[in-house]
């Protein structure tokens, strides 16, 4: 059955949700489901934006003839080639034949390569670039190009009518839709996390390149946005905003401590926290703890965004970083996180070396500021080590301030 729901008169929800996927991409554990939006404008011309993942196939198909109501799609605009978004394009065509698909050159060329077309659609593109327009009665459409945020041939599209933006992965979240369409219908502070998660994870490399996108944003009036995944913003567009402009430029909202820790037996994790409650006793708050064996990357990297100080304690392992750590340090240099002030804490037996290979892959960060105390612990903290945590803490501190 179908289920759509008005944003405007105009303009119909027609996406769906999937709650039985486990993780997003293969990747980002996705408890609360995931939404793939799709949008619908009702005008002399109709206009679908972007299709949906094959997941969700049967759904989307249902929703967009049930919004057609009888009338033919006359427009198909591309603002994204990621297959949660585009899977349903070739199925589109061969359903409403009559469809022009709108899109920018290098989409265009993505179209080609995932379906594995040459002439077949030639005749179908309608190809635009920066500042192109779309007249569909009513309405006005204008394409802004928005390149690696975060594929190469992302852009946006603003129904400069209605004031709404179509941002693509820009202004996403996890999670799915449940009945609440809008951010002012939920208690939306409460997605903020969310947000974040999707942000860092998914785009949040490209900070450079949002900047970018937010800079022409702000040359025009916004008064709702329409992403590819999570709610639709009409309320919250400042606060969201703010948000990406926060972590596309590396600012800490939180100028407090992130401890993430690997402990094989325990005495790296017990350091940890030593180092912790010395902080806490020093009146630092929100002091944020994680056993990185035990949280998925993606919790631990958005918080990383959001915190002003990082330590890392590891244990040794095969002469080396202990796995889980170095996977963590591998996703943090691709993620390119600038702006934090890092320190180290290493364990290890008979030959601590991690907290040196640690500092030489975090020092090729950007913008990243190193601590000269270093704890180092031979199986567990001895009164060297316990003297070490506390001038590590010192340190900590006195850089807090």
């Amino acid at each position: 059955m179908e289920n759509t729901r008005n944003i405007t008169e105009d303009l119909i929800y027609i996406g769906a949700s999937d709650r039985k996927i486990a993780l997003f991409e293969s990747v980002y554990p996705v408890p609360n489901g995931i939404s793939y939006n799709s949008y619908l404008l009702k005008d002399n011309k109709t206009v679908l934006f972007d299709t949906v993942d094959k997941s969700v196939e049967e759904s989307f198909f249902e929703n967009l003839k049930y919004a057609l109501g009888g009338k033919k799609l006359d427009y198909m605009i591309i603002n994204h080639m990621e297959p949660d978004h585009s899977a349903m394009i070739k199925r589109t065509t061969e359903l409403y034949p009559d469809i022009k698909i709108v899109c920018n050159q290098k989409t265009k060329q993505l179209i080609c390569q995932f379906f594995n077309l040459e002439n077949e659609f030639e005749n179908k593109f309608q190809i635009v670039k920066e500042g192109d327009t779309l007249n569909t009665g009513k309405h006005e459409l204008t394409f802004v190009m928005a390149p690696m945020v975060h594929w190469p041939e992302v852009m946006v599209t603003y129904d400069k009518t209605d004031k709404i933006l179509f941002s693509a992965d820009a202004f996403g979240s996890f999670g799915a839709i449940n009945g609440n369409l809008f951010d002012d219908e939920v208690d939306f502070a409460s997605l903020i996390p969310e947000y974040g998660r999707y942000y860092t994870n998914i785009v949040g490399k490209y900070g450079m390149q949002v900047n970018m996108l937010l800079n022409k944003a702000k040359n025009i009036e916004i008064k709702t946005i329409c992403p590819l995944h999570g709610l639709v913003i009409r309320k919250n567009i400042e606060k969201i905003v703010e948000k990406y402009y926060n972590w596309a430029n590396y600012k800490s909202s939180k100028k407090s401590v992130l401890i993430a820790y690997t402990s094989v037996y325990g005495s790296t994790q017990n350091t940890a926290e030593i180092l912790a409650a010395k902080l806490a006793q020093k009146g630092i708050c929100d002091i944020k703890m994680y056993d990185v064996s035990m949280t998925h990357d993606s919790y631990i990297i958005s918080d990383i965004f959001e915190y002003s100080h990082i330590v890392l304690a590891s244990t040794t392992y095969n002469n080396g970083i202990f796995v889980n750590m170095e996977n963590l340090i591998n996703e943090i240099i691709s993620h390119n996180i600038q702006n934090k002030i890092w320190a180290f804490i290493e364990n290890g037996s008979w030959a601590p070396v991690c907290g040196d290979l640690m500092r030489e892959k975090i020092s090729q960060i950007k913008n990243t500021t190193i601590l000269d105390k270093k704890v180092t612990i031979k199986s567990s903290p001895d009164k060297t080590a316990k003297e070490d945590i506390v001038k590590l803490a010192e340190a900590i501190i006195n850089s807090l301030n």
